[in-house]
């Protein structure tokens, strides 16, 4: 494989690590990158370079999991491998794994329901335009319309009411394009939350039901992963993880300043170039 491909596995794994996360929608920056500019499928093959798209993906998942490890650990009961033990076990009130649960189930099962359909309606240019666009309005609306004084600073003062609100309005995120932390992070802040305690939630949620959906797409496109593609896949997956750890953090510490408004007007932005350059 060329240097010049392994080169545009490291630039696809960029853009899958800074938006993946962010309110913003990397499928729609995939599009701008991807579809218009690397154009991946000429040489790997539309059924490859969506497997490298799903395992780009996995890459930006590891990452989470190592920003927010201690959190995994107390909610899997792993307390003895925590180097925050004695601060986990005393806690009475603190974020459960039900919490998560409840959260994920409406958007799991509508996903499982409609899973068919969305890929094979949803996944076009323009649909992810719209997804962009109404997702965009939807966050503008949620920091408008947030209460002015929050009432949950952190994730441990989630309830199930606001895990399974949240839950749904995530599934709107379905729609390519919408952006699953979008939706969530704007869901969070209208029941109450901070900021950063929806945005710490969202990214919680995000790795069983990423992992979970990557998987399952991973399972029915492995003819695909093949050997001449290795260095190709290996590369972007490093490169997401790189990236995804590096804007992770700094998200986390930007929401609480900047809130969501920003991120809205830069997808309108990116609403408007797609447009441009696609049609």
């Amino acid at each position: 494989m060329e240097i010049i491909e392994l080169l545009k596995a490291v630039i696809l794994g960029l853009v899958e690590g800074l938006t993946e996360f962010a309110p913003v929608s990397s499928t729609g920056h995939m599009i701008l990158v991807d579809d218009m500019w690397l154009r991946s499928t000429e040489f790997l093959g539309q059924y490859t370079a969506n497997t490298f798209k799903i395992v780009i993906q996995l890459g930006s998942i590891l990452a989470v999991t190592i920003v927010f490890k201690d959190r995994f650990i107390e909610l899997l009961g792993l307390y003895r491998l925590s180097k925050k033990r004695t601060y986990v076990v005393k806690k009475n009130n603190h974020l459960k794994l039900s919490h998560v649960i409840v959260g994920l189930i409406p958007a799991g099962v509508l996903g499982l329901l409609f899973e068919d359909f969305i890929d094979e309606h949803l996944f076009t240019t323009k649909t992810v335009l719209i997804g962009l666009l109404i997702g965009a309005l939807f966050m503008i609306f949620a920091d408008l319309a947030r209460p002015k004084t929050p009432r949950i600073e952190s994730v441990d003062q989630i309830g199930y009411k606001q895990a399974f609100t949240v839950g749904l309005i995530q599934c709107l995120s379905l729609w390519p394009g919408f952006s699953r932390s979008g939706a969530t992070i704007s869901g969070g802040v209208l029941t109450g939350m901070s900021h950063r305690a929806a945005s710490d939630f969202t990214f919680i949620m995000a790795v069983p039901i990423m992992a979970g959906a990557s998987g399952l797409s991973l399972i029915k496109n492995w003819q695909y992963f093949t050997l001449d593609a290795l260095p190709f896949f290996i590369v972007g997956f490093i490169s997401a993880f790189i990236f995804a750890l590096i804007s992770i953090r700094f998200f986390l510490k930007l929401i609480n300043r900047i809130k969501l408004i920003p991120f809205a007007i830069y997808r309108i932005v990116l609403v408007a170039v797609i447009y441009f350059l696609y049609f």
